[in-house]
């Protein structure tokens, strides 16, 4: 006979443990960019003292919005739907995360690393994306990929990034707001994102005439 666990509730699960694979299964495909998201989420936590948290506390600003940020979302587990992930595309490979909790902060930006193979890359990688480039092109391409992926997977730290412990505000946490009822398309929508247009309080899209359903 089993006995039952009265005190479940006061139970803390293991911290959810995701891999490199896991980002590429959410993002879709492995490149360098996802690889240095990766390595800047791990160090971050662990310079930071901290677990894959399932809360608000750690925050994540990222300066580019590219693969990067979706290894970031999988690693730390910050979300734009939970409000702890803070995207200005300012075109840097430059990650900072803040833990609310004792207010520590580390800015984690990557060395560039130049080479003969990723002059190489950036050659070929034009022909690749307008569909111009030869089988061979393309083979080598994703050849040169692959290994400029591995090598951010397994250099050590120093090698490839800068973490860099800063004093920063902390950031805003997501305001909740009431739902309120477009006068125009009739949609519901939050009343912070409303403009009053002759009279009217209207969504954006409505108030700006780009609403999809009314321009078929």
């Amino acid at each position: 006979m089993h006995e039952h666990n009265h005190d479940q509730k006061h139970h803390h699960p293991a911290p959810l443990i995701v891999t490199f694979d896991d980002c590429i299964r959410f993002h879709g495909h492995s490149c360098p960019g996802l690889a240095s998201g990766y390595r800047a989420a791990v160090a971050a936590m662990e310079a930071l003292g901290v677990t894959r948290p399932e809360d608000e506390d750690l925050v994540a600003i990222c300066e580019t919005d590219a693969c990067g940020v979706d290894a970031i979302q999988v690693i730390a587990g910050t979300t734009a739907g939970k409000g702890n992930l803070i995207v200005h595309d300012y075109g840097k490979h430059a990650f900072t995360f803040y833990n609310r909790k004792d207010e520590k902060a580390v800015r984690i930006t990557f060395n560039r690393g130049e080479d003969e193979s990723t002059n190489e890359m950036n050659t070929i990688r034009p022909k690749v994306f307008s569909g111009t480039a030869t089988k061979e092109e393309e083979a080598r391409f994703h050849e040169l990929m692959h290994k400029a992926t591995v090598r951010i997977l397994h250099a050590p730290a120093e090698k490839i990034m800068k973490i860099e412990e800063i004093c920063m505000d902390a950031p805003k946490k997501a305001r909740i707001f009431k739902s309120v009822t477009c006068e125009e398309c009739g949609e519901s929508v939050a009343d912070s994102k409303t403009r009053v247009v002759g009279g009217k309080c209207l969504c954006i899209p409505c108030a700006e005439g780009t609403h999809p359903a009314k321009r078929k």
